[in-house]
């Protein structure tokens, strides 16, 4: 079905619900309006954007550049965009809409920025299919830039073979080419979609399904002499083969696929890993969404695939522990400042805490919780406790116990 009237699902009623779904406490954009101050005024706000958009007379504001540090990294060296508040609005509508169409048509391999699909749910998936399956060779894929490197012509023509709605795609382009605007001044958006933005998640999707997802389905698996899967989360993706000569062809076939469309591998990273249950001595190990894949033995001896924390991510997240005790340790009292740090604790668990993985879970705790008191004996020249009145203090205030949140089987 080919959709050639979609302008009237915005209407005032479902603008205002997209206003109320936005999140209070994100960043403004250029104009420094912020949620609170949009919605003093939010009826005659909303009415005059809708007789905007039916006179085409709406037009994106630019994108405000901020550059946030890679994970492992000191130097910020990754874009974030963020846009006006009004846009927001205009671009969550979008979101809903193009997810509408598009989310019957995603195959189940891809996971990211979708209803009702998590991290979670492609860790499962993956390690239940190490486990099942065959696997004799990992392809560990990542992709360079794969936000700020669409192109938007591809992206224009992939979205006329199911949209006919001039004006609708109108609306897209203009929001694909606002422009950005970061330190150096204004500049042109002739390629990308900006990372951070309400929309640019399901338009990443709808290029993503086509130049690998639907690619894999219909052409590499019948090509494959044995079976290969593929899980994604967003540009983070790993294919499992269940030979080594699919898995140097498909590692070829890649490259010229995504250079077809304007991608690239990113090649420091990118690796063919071997995970054969049968040889786990020759086997090595792949990250994937903050989880490092390995082999190891169950107690009765069986070798299994297992996870746990990335060892990389496990570093940079103790980095982080450790400066926000330093800024905050004269912030709060005791109490406060105690509760603030098991609230964040308490995420790490809910988000690290995967069958197998109790050990490095309870290693960060108990690392953090000796940052805690660190910083805290350094409010003054006067030590404030010692370790064992410390552990008192837990006793009566216990942090986040270590449990299996998500289990795997």
């Amino acid at each position: 079905m080919v959709f050639d009237q979609l302008m009237h699902h915005f209407d005032e009623k479902s603008l205002q619900q997209c206003y109320r779904r936005l999140d209070r406490k994100a960043a403004s954009g250029s104009d420094g309006v912020t949620k609170a101050q949009y919605g003093e005024r939010l009826g005659e706000n909303i009415t005059d954007l809708v007789g905007r958009l039916k006179r085409m007379a709406y037009r994106p504001s630019a994108v405000k550049e901020v550059m946030i540090a890679r994970e492992g990294q000191r130097e910020a060296s990754r874009p974030l965009g963020i846009s006006n508040f009004v846009d927001k609005i205009v671009q969550k509508r979008f979101q809903e809409v193009l997810e509408a169409i598009y989310e019957p048509l995603f195959y189940n391999n891809s996971y990211g920025f979708r209803p009702k699909r998590s991290c979670h749910d492609a860790i499962k998936a993956l390690h239940q299919h190490l486990y099942s399956h065959n696997t004799k060779v990992v392809i560990d894929l990542d992709l360079s830039n794969y936000f700020g490197s669409i192109d938007h012509e591809y992206l224009m023509s992939l979205l006329e073979q199911k949209i006919s709605d001039r004006r609708f795609l109108r609306y897209i382009r203009r929001m694909l080419t606002c422009g950005i605007l970061g330190d150096a001044g204004f500049r042109r958006s002739d390629e990308g979609v900006a990372q951070g933005s309400v929309c640019s998640p399901v338009l990443a999707n709808i290029f993503a399904d086509f130049v690998l997802d639907d690619w894999f389905e219909n052409t590499v698996k019948v090509h494959c002499r044995e079976e290969v899967a593929l899980f994604r989360y967003a540009d983070d993706a790993v294919i499992c083969c269940n030979s080594e000569e699919d898995a140097e062809r498909i590692r070829k076939a890649l490259e010229s696929r995504l250079s077809k469309y304007g991608l690239a591998l990113n090649q420091a990273k990118t690796s063919l890993v071997k995970f054969d249950k049968w040889d786990r001595i020759g086997s090595g190990a792949f990250d994937f969404l903050g989880f490092t894949f390995y082999l190891g033995k169950t107690r009765y001896g069986r070798t299994i695939p297992k996870l746990k924390s990335s060892g990389k991510k496990l570093r940079s997240k103790l980095r982080a522990v450790n400066q926000w005790c330093k800024r905050h340790r004269n912030e709060y009292r005791l109490a406060e400042l105690w509760q603030r740090f098991c609230v964040k604790l308490r995420g790490h668990v809910q988000y690290y805490g995967v069958s197998f993985n109790g050990q490095a879970v309870d290693g960060f705790l108990k690392k953090s919780i000796f940052m805690f008191l660190k910083w805290i004996n350094r409010r003054s020249q006067k030590r404030s406790m010692t370790y064992e009145q410390f552990k008192n203090y837990m006793s009566l205030y216990p942090p986040p116990k270590v449990y299996v949140v998500h289990k795997l089987y």
